[in-house]
């Protein structure tokens, strides 16, 4: 097959993967029934949440058996942990081997959480390898089908399972030990790296992905919608959703046909790739940038792989360096009052659609995802259509932008209405989304491109501690609100949380704020460039 062809069906292994990849993502449309089916406390459940993030801790792993092992094996391994994390608990669900104690699933949680970074790090291997001249992009385009995963887990478990209330969470548990091993032999023979020497203009080929993706999040936005007002179901909307994700297959056939018909359909353009790294000095907080331009004209047959080279004349910034920059832990509170709590409310979906005494928990789950999925589409959409040109908003300017409506959510959920609850939460999900991946480029900007695996993972280390902090903290306000009762049962449950949530995101626009002023020189510098 022509080498473009493989270009894009890797491109489209990425997306298949990252749209399975989000399995911790659908916890809460089961969390409810699997507290109840093992006698769990609040406290042990949002534990349960916590141990999913702390998963991530151990990404590393997966980023170290990249460089040494074929990538289909990476797959392999990281969706038979999976299988391991989920396979056991649905069995002991079944009643077909012990009940399990509470330490132990507890710790196949946690297996679970990691065997999602094993997926994740091959899908950004393939997209960063296999498209160097659009590597954020590739990325961002592929990452943003893991904002999908929860509403295609809950179609799935829809159409295909028993609808039944008492069934849900062992549907759930199969499906994700089951679907990602399945999703990930299938997408093994896609996700090799290849030669993209003479890889030329794939301008058409990302518009045309561009246009697929905002169909596919269109569709899933107004389905999801669809089925909180009515009984839509769930066949159709996971039929719809399916031809989507398989509609971008037609990129690499039309490429394998472009390079068979040479001539008239292949139009080059000039590719500019401009790379940037902020660093802070020691005296006094002055700071010096330093601009790496290289440019390439797609006429020419050149390494695609020196396109992206960055150019610098000083050494980029390593962890320990960065831990002790003030920009970094203004970034990292940042992340922490922004990011971090949306996944936590998130994570609490379930339990907080219980409260308000409401059976919709899927359907907003489905309405989370949708608006998620948007909202990490966001950062790509502008950085290939905004990169070039004088509008191109910062990264702490666009996060101080998304914190604003986020906050404000915290505290419109204070209002009882049904309302109040979905805009809500499709405001929370978009938010939280495009921070998600506006962090990306915000870590890359700021501490360089050299060392961005190792200081990306240092960022996100707040991830399992928010979930902890901020999950305890609501189970703590949960469990004194209950009155002695099994379940607590009304507004109350979450009021004094919410509260606290807004007051905490209105922190962290402060920070973003404190963050953006401190950075504005540099990224004004980079836009004029």
């Amino acid at each position: 097959m022509p080498q473009a062809a493989l270009q894009w069906l890797s491109l489209v292994g990425a997306i298949w993967l990252q749209s399975i990849s989000g399995t911790n993502t659908n916890f809460p449309a089961y969390s409810s029934q699997f507290k109840h089916m093992l006698s769990m406390s609040q406290l042990q459940l949002n534990n349960l949440a916590f141990a999913s993030d702390a998963g991530k801790l151990l990404g590393w792993f997966s980023g170290i058996a990249a460089v040494y092992l074929p990538l289909w094996l990476v797959l392999i391994i990281g969706s038979i942990l999976g299988l391991i994390g989920y396979g056991f608990q649905y069995l002991s669900l079944i009643n077909q081997i012990p009940t399990l104690s509470y330490p132990l699933i507890f710790f196949l949680t946690v297996v679970a959480g990691n065997s999602i970074c094993w997926i994740n790090t091959v899908s950004y291997v393939v997209c960063i390898r296999n498209f160097t001249r659009n590597r954020q992009v590739a990325v961002g385009i592929s990452t943003s089908y893991q904002g999908l995963s929860a509403k295609i887990y809950a179609d799935v478990v829809g159409a295909l399972f028993s609808s039944s209330p008492d069934k849900t969470a062992k549907d759930y548990l199969l499906l994700n030990s089951l679907f990602p091993l399945i999703v990930c032999f299938i997408c093994g023979p896609l996700v090799g790296v290849i030669d993209t020497k003479s890889s030329r203009n794939v301008d058409a080929g990302f518009i045309a992905m561009f246009v697929i993706t905002i169909a596919t999040g269109i569709y899933s936005v107004i389905s999801s919608l669809d089925s909180i007002s009515s009984e839509m179901s769930a066949l159709h909307n996971l039929i719809g959703t399916g031809v989507l994700l398989l509609v971008p297959l037609a990129i690499p056939l039309v490429a394998k046909i472009r390079e068979n018909f040479p001539g008239k359909l292949n139009m080059n353009r000039e590719n500019r790739v401009y790379d940037f790294t902020m660093e802070e000095k020691d005296d006094g907080g002055a700071r010096s940038v330093e601009e790496g331009v290289k440019e390439e004209d797609a006429d020419h047959e050149q390494d695609a792989g020196q396109v992206v080279e960055d150019v610098s004349a000083r050494e980029e910034i390593g962890a320990k360096t960065m831990l002790k920059r003030v920009d970094f832990w203004l970034y990292f509170f940042v992340y922490f009052c922004s990011a971090t709590l949306g996944m936590v409310f998130l994570n609490n979906l379930g339990q907080i659609v219980e409260s308000r005494g409401s059976s919709k928990t899927s359907a907003l789950v489905s309405l989370s995802s949708s608006f998620g999925f948007f909202g990490r589409l966001i950062p790509s959409l502008l950085d290939y259509f905004l990169s070039r040109s004088k509008y191109m908003i910062s990264g702490p300017a666009l996060i101080v932008l998304l914190m604003a409506p986020m906050a404000g959510s915290f505290f419109l959920l204070l209002n009882s209405t049904d309302f109040c609850l979905y805009i809500s939460t499709a405001i929370i999900g978009v938010c939280t989304g495009a921070i998600t991946s506006i962090s990306v480029l915000i870590t890359r900007d700021l501490f360089g491109t050299k060392n961005f695996s190792v200081n990306h993972n240092v960022v996100v280390a707040n991830i399992p501690i928010g979930s902890f902090l901020f999950g305890y903290m609501a189970a703590i306000l949960y469990r004194r609100e209950r009155n002695g009762d099994e379940n607590c049962m009304g507004m109350e449950c979450y009021t004094n949380t919410f509260i606290i949530w807004g007051c905490v995101c209105f922190l962290g626009i402060i920070l973003a704020l404190i963050l953006y002023a401190r950075t504005r020189k540099f990224y004004l510098q980079k836009d004029r460039s």
